[in-house]
């Protein structure tokens, strides 16, 4: 069998990371694609994983359209000539559009009900579609998904990030970081590019938080490109992570994690260290997950953020695990499921 992943953000690398693996050691043939995108490529290759890189991401409304339009007439080409027997996707845009022409049953992953202009463009033609129980059903099928087509699961998408994880304890030492202060705090800026978010690319959320606590902790900032690095690569108090790196390892050695995002914080939720998050944009249904069992607190106001920071500093408040469905085993089960329907349909077909 030929399994066609697209991968298209670096969270999206360690998601697959294992599926991957696990394919390849039942003997399955798995092509990858991948845009060029941030630190996609990067960690592709920090894991080892083969791939084609096709297309770029673009910044403005008018960009997008174009890149996503050049990147799906490539896509076309390649995959016509591979001919998988099903298509894998995280909420890539172009992987639905092209498997549903060449007529290759697609699953797509789902953990972002406010990504409405990707929704409307991809849900309606995906074949399966895997996304957390949180998520209000209705949001999805008014992006035009057929309700026969979501199998809705207990958890989040980052739990398959786990899945092969091993802490390395001197990861500070290992990055050579001047630790000097007894707290350290790992910060992550908003996706500013995403379609999904109305932000300016110079600035961030961040800034008033990092000032305010810099002079008590040690402050660990990963920008996401080179415009948030040069908001803080001025401020000598600051360090700058740049990827790739252990990020698993640095969140778990960090006494808590700030982010503007949404993947890491859920990450470092998952991995027991106290995460606050101060996403500028619309609550996701999977950040309330977190939020609900007590694994993640959450504020945009900078000042009452500060406040949560300080208290958390104060005392141990690493958190117990998390019971789960397993993503991994429903995904790998889905792949073999939807790809064996399809082969059985070609098969009747030209009886």
């Amino acid at each position: 069998m030929k399994i066609w992943i697209d991968i298209v953000n670096a969270p999206h690398v360690r998601f697959f990371h294992s599926i991957i693996r696990y394919l390849e050691n039942q003997g399955e043939e798995v092509f990858i694609t991948a845009r060029r995108f941030g630190d996609v490529h990067r960690l592709l290759d920090l894991f080892g994983i083969d791939y084609n890189l096709v297309g770029w991401h673009g910044v403005s409304l008018e960009e997008k359209l174009i890149r996503s339009t050049q990147r799906a007439y490539e896509l076309s080409q390649i995959i016509s000539r591979e001919k998988p027997d099903v298509a894998v996707s995280k909420h890539s845009i172009e992987l639905p559009r092209i498997s549903y022409g060449l007529k290759i049953p697609s699953i797509y992953v789902l953990d972002n009900e406010h990504a409405i202009a990707a929704n409307k463009l991809t849900l309606p033609l995906c074949d399966h579609i895997i996304l957390p129980e949180v998520i209000e059903k209705e949001a999805v099928v008014g992006c035009g998904a057929h309700p026969d087509h979501l199998y809705p699961y207990n958890g989040t998408s980052e739990i398959t990030h786990l899945a092969d994880f091993q802490y390395n304890p001197h990861i500070f030492q290992d990055l050579k970081l001047d630790i000097q202060k007894e707290k350290t705090i790992l910060m992550r800026p908003e996706p500013a590019l995403a379609s999904y978010l109305d932000a300016d690319c110079r600035k961030t959320v961040l800034s008033p938080i990092v000032d305010a606590l810099e002079d008590q902790a040690n402050i660990l900032v990963i920008p996401r490109f080179r415009e948030q690095q040069q908001i803080f690569e001025d401020d000598d108090q600051i360090t700058l992570i740049k990827p790739p790196v252990d990020t698993f390892s640095l969140m778990k050695a960090c006494d808590l994690v700030i982010g503007a995002g949404g993947t890491m914080n859920r990450e470092a939720a998952l991995l027991g260290t106290p995460v606050i998050s101060c996403y500028p944009g619309k609550l996701l249904s999977v950040d309330s997950y977190y939020i609900e069992k007590g694994l993640m607190k959450r504020s945009t106001r900078p000042e009452e953020i500060v406040g949560m920071a300080r208290e958390l500093l104060k005392d141990e408040h690493r958190h117990g695990g998390l019971q789960t469905d397993d993503l991994f085993k429903i995904i790998i089960n889905s792949i073999y499921q939807v790809a064996n329907g399809a082969n059985t349909t070609r098969k009747n077909t030209h009886k």
